[in-house]
């Protein structure tokens, strides 16, 4: 053969090494079986045994459970994204998998076959050859003269029908060498199909889940229940529908009917897992108001707890050095005229709660012969969780100079709250509370919920930005009384 064929022929040894191996790990990319019926590819497929699962799970759950709703959504995306991938393998089968498999397994074996045989009879062509010319020999003829006679002539005939063979399969090796190069622009085609199908597979896969994202996502938003602790107060009254949260709303109402004579209240600690239990049932808008209303301070915890989470404070980052400047006002009428500036400033979500709030605590102060919780006393354990500032601070600077001014904030506020705020208030906002009975905030869960994670917890890393919490309220009590400020009585409190 020429220079060229044989180029050829070594390079098709690597291609079929090569179609060979990919082949094989192309085969290996299916997740159904190859060569079966549609039918029985679907069962073997891990998407069509997820949607199963989802499906018979969102059966059991039902339609009134929000992760049943999912699951039925999910589980029908899952089963349609496996008819996807069923299509999607076939199609790769067909055109891909099985010329590449008769590229590597037929076609060029064919060739290499060809190729031997050729070699066999080049051996036969010589074999008849060199038969032919010793039978000259033997019969003393010279080598210019052609024998003659019937053996001689059988030679010949044999001699030149192998080298006719020889020839013939010559020639069709090479032009099926040649017709080898022709085509690898088709065997290239091969791999270009590959990602066209790919590509295709995954556009529909894609619209597919992008045409149920907005399903997934309408499920959500108008599911009721919906935490509120650590969530923005716009999120949380925008999803809920509320003017005023409800763990504020909640937890108003039920110190007005069981705690405003609680002695120390906003003060005092309650049991860690009461208050745990509390927010968490607050959190996914159940409360049994009968449970809780014999635990007015945890209830104040839970109100406590809430304003503290919020990401921003109910006084808002972007006010605080108006609340900061009008407290280091000294003449008394000009700061109350800057306090209600900053207070008319308030988005109006927080206007409404934080007037809601100061509506409550000046009520409270009412009882303050008995609670002993004048508004000085009030503004020292509450006024850090409402107003913080960005910056990161230690105990100690919270405790002296921006707790000072805070105090010097809520105070007055809460003494002179019908100025800032006035004409009366509807606590019972909803109509829901301020009675001692079960109350399903949401009317979507018949039993109190279990709660196995206290998201106080989660928060334990950012404490440092945030206001003191219930623990430390007795330190800056005692820090108020050793600096002779006058808004704590030690002798009541």
């Amino acid at each position: 053969m020429s220079d060229d064929l044989l180029q050829v022929e070594k390079r098709l040894e690597l291609v079929k090494q090569v179609s060979h191996s990919t082949h094989k790990k192309l085969t290996a990319c299916l997740q159904g079986q190859q060569g079966v019926d549609v039918d029985k590819k679907s069962k073997k497929l891990p998407l069509t045994t997820l949607a199963q699962c989802m499906v018979e799970g969102a059966a059991v759950l039902g339609d009134d459970s929000l992760l049943g709703k999912m699951l039925k959504l999910c589980g029908e995306t899952q089963e349609r994204l496996a008819q996807e991938l069923i299509l999607f393998e076939l199609t790769i089968e067909k055109d891909v998998i099985e010329p590449l498999c008769d590229l590597a397994e037929v076609e060029i074996p064919n060739i290499q076959k060809q190729r031997k045989h050729l070699a066999k009879l080049v051996l036969d062509m010589d074999s008849a050859r060199t038969r032919y010319y010793q039978s000259n020999k033997s019969s003393g003829i010279s080598s210019n003269l052609q024998p003659t006679g019937a053996k001689a002539d059988h030679l010949r005939e044999e001699m030149e029908e192998a080298a006719n063979r020889m020839e013939i399969c010559r020639d069709q090796l090479s032009a099926d060498m040649y017709s080898f190069v022709a085509k690898e622009i088709d065997y290239a085609s091969y791999f270009q199909t590959l990602i066209e199908v790919q590509a295709e597979y995954h556009r529909k896969s894609l619209e597919l889940l992008q045409s149920v994202l907005p399903q997934i996502k309408a499920h959500q938003e108008t599911w009721v229940e919906k935490p509120c602790y650590g969530k923005p107060l716009e999120e949380h009254l925008a999803l809920s529908g509320r003017d005023v949260a409800f763990p504020i709303e909640a937890c108003v109402t039920m110190l007005l009917e069981c705690g405003m004579q609680e002695e120390g209240l906003f003060r005092i600690a309650p049991s860690a897992s009461k208050l745990k239990k509390l927010k968490a049932s607050l959190d996914c808008g159940v409360l049994d108001v009968q449970e809780f209303s014999t635990d007015p301070h945890a209830i104040a915890g839970a109100l406590k707890s809430y304003l503290r989470e919020l990401p921003e404070p109910l006084m808002t980052f972007e006010l605080y050095n108006d609340w900061i400047q009008a407290s280091n006002i000294q003449d008394q009428e000009k700061r109350l005229q800057a306090l209600l500036g900053a207070c008319e400033k308030l988005p109006s979500a927080n206007n409404n709660n934080f007037k809601y709030l100061i509506k409550f605590l000046s009520k409270l102060t009412e009882y303050q012969d008995v609670n002993k919780m004048t508004p000085g006393n009030i503004a020292i354990v509450l006024g850090p969780n409402l107003l913080w500032t960005h910056d990161e601070g230690n105990i100690t600077e919270m405790m002296t100079t921006v707790s000072l001014q805070i105090v010097g904030i809520i105070e007055p506020i809460i003494q002179h709250a019908d100025w800032f705020f006035p004409g009366e208030i509807e606590f019972n906002v909803t109509g829901n509370y301020g009675s001692p009975v079960h109350t399903n905030h949401n009317a979507n869960y018949s039993l109190m919920p279990s709660p196995d994670m206290d998201q106080m917890d989660r928060r334990q890393n950012d404490q440092s930005r945030r206001p003191l919490s219930v623990a430390t309220d007795n330190m800056m009590l005692e820090f108020y009384k050793k600096d002779g400020y006058d808004y704590v009585l030690s002798s009541q409190i």
